[in-house]
């Protein structure tokens, strides 16, 4: 016998009953996003590596360790899509939002790949949700896509959340910020991580993800770069903390948080759940104003963000979707009993129809576990409809069956 093939290690299959929850999850986004104007997108599962090079950023993990990237049989490399944000504004220009009333605001759902660690609610292939507004500079627009990621959360019952946000301010007001804190690192170069000396001079800023003990005593002391922000970064700052503030949605700013992604200017936020411990990010994201330049396109601003669809499920009490009612089990296996099943999805019924050649009172066991309110027995010679609420019985034409049963939902 053959060894038998099981998923690659990293990625699970979607089973029926696990998907009642993940539609609901969908459901929800859809329902709150477009109550706010913004419309679905999907872009391809794979783009040319570059995208990713030059659009999440060269220095960062995502695209040194994590990407799943191959040519195809023109050696072009391309990549399994390991994020959401440049492709969609690839998309924007590619196709002429910009020339739509700004901003245009999209969503999407859907799966996504990176080569990391495995863990609990982190895979290898993920699925994720996630909006962006591109064309407005506003703080307004920020301050309402946290919204939308808080309700988001809320409403799907996501426990012990925390919501912290910072600023990266532009990347001219950070230049001088870098060198202070890259002069900082070098000081203490003997304490870093090999990891973290090895990207001083590329992305100082990520020191401040580090878990390595040594690096974290370091970067307690590290200057902060909300202490270096130009007077416009601090407004814009401020007004969306004022508009957070209105709205009573509890923050704390963070002046340490950074995401793993080169593209972040200005705002940046992230929503956590206790629950989850140590690994316990939900969501999150911030505004990207210098991305379209990076892919080539004229200057754009933006702000998005993404939430894992694992993430939310396993932090949250979402409740599955019941299964629709079963208003006619067609007991039968003869062309007959076929033939008014076909009839009966025609007409817009729920239809089950035997077809495991069970006896009789077998069908009746099986359409009882199934819910059904009605059952169709169908032999070559008759057809009984039988009530299972009531347990009436009537012979009757098939053609009738249906008739019978659409004016028996409609009464129920």
């Amino acid at each position: 016998m053959a060894e038998r093939i099981n998923a690659p290690r990293g990625t699970y299959d979607v089973l029926p009953d696990q998907d009642g929850p993940r539609r609901v999850v969908e459901e929800t986004a859809r329902r709150i996003l477009e109550s706010a104007g913004y419309r679905r997108i999907e872009t391809p599962i794979f783009e040319h590596t570059e995208l990713f090079a030059r659009g999440v950023g060269a220095s960062t993990d995502i695209v040194q360790k994590e990407m799943y990237t191959f040519e195809d049989a023109g050696e072009r490399s391309l990549t399994l899509r390991p994020e959401g944000t440049a492709a969609v504004m690839r998309a924007y220009h590619e196709h002429g939002m910009q020339k739509l009333p700004q901003p245009v605001k999209l969503w999407y759902f859907g799966p996504f790949f990176r080569r990391e660690r495995p863990q609990a609610g982190r895979y290898r292939q993920f699925w994720q949700v996630g909006a962006e507004a591109i064309g407005s500079d506003d703080p307004a627009v920020d301050a309402e896509l946290i919204l939308l990621l808080h309700e988001l959360a809320g409403e799907l019952g996501v426990r012990d959340v925390r919501l912290r946000i910072g600023s990266l301010g532009t990347p001219e007001s950070r230049a001088a910020y870098r060198e202070k804190l890259i002069a900082h690192l070098r000081a203490n170069e003997d304490k870093l991580s090999e990891e973290v000396r090895d990207r001083i001079d590329f992305n100082p800023l990520r020191a401040f993800d580090s878990d390595h003990p040594g690096t974290q005593e370091v970067m307690r002391s590290a200057p902060l770069l909300i202490d270096h922000l130009g007077k416009e970064d601090l407004e814009h700052f401020d007004e969306v903390r004022a508009r957070l503030d209105a709205v009573g949605i509890d923050y704390e700013v963070d002046p340490t948080l950074v995401r793993g992604l080169d593209y972040y200017t200005r705002t940046l936020f992230e929503l956590t759940s206790d629950a989850l411990g140590a690994q316990s990010g939900v969501g999150g994201g911030g505004r990207y104003d210098g991305l379209a330049e990076q892919l080539g396109a004229p200057p754009t601003p933006g702000i998005g963000w993404a939430a894992g669809i694992e993430r939310l499920l396993l932090a949250g009490q979402t409740p599955g979707t019941p299964a629709p009612p079963v208003d006619l089990y067609v007991a039968g296996t003869n062309v007959q009993a076929f033939a008014l099943a076909a009839e009966g999805l025609r007409a817009g019924l729920n239809v089950q129809l035997e077809l495991a050649g069970r006896s009789r009172k077998g069908m009746l066991k099986a359409a009882d576990r199934a819910g059904a309110r009605y059952v169709a027995l169908v032999g070559d010679e008759e057809t009984i409809l039988k009530d299972m609420e009531t347990g009436e019985q009537e012979e009757m034409t098939p053609q009738a069956v249906v008739a019978h049963v659409i004016k028996g939902r409609h009464q129920s």
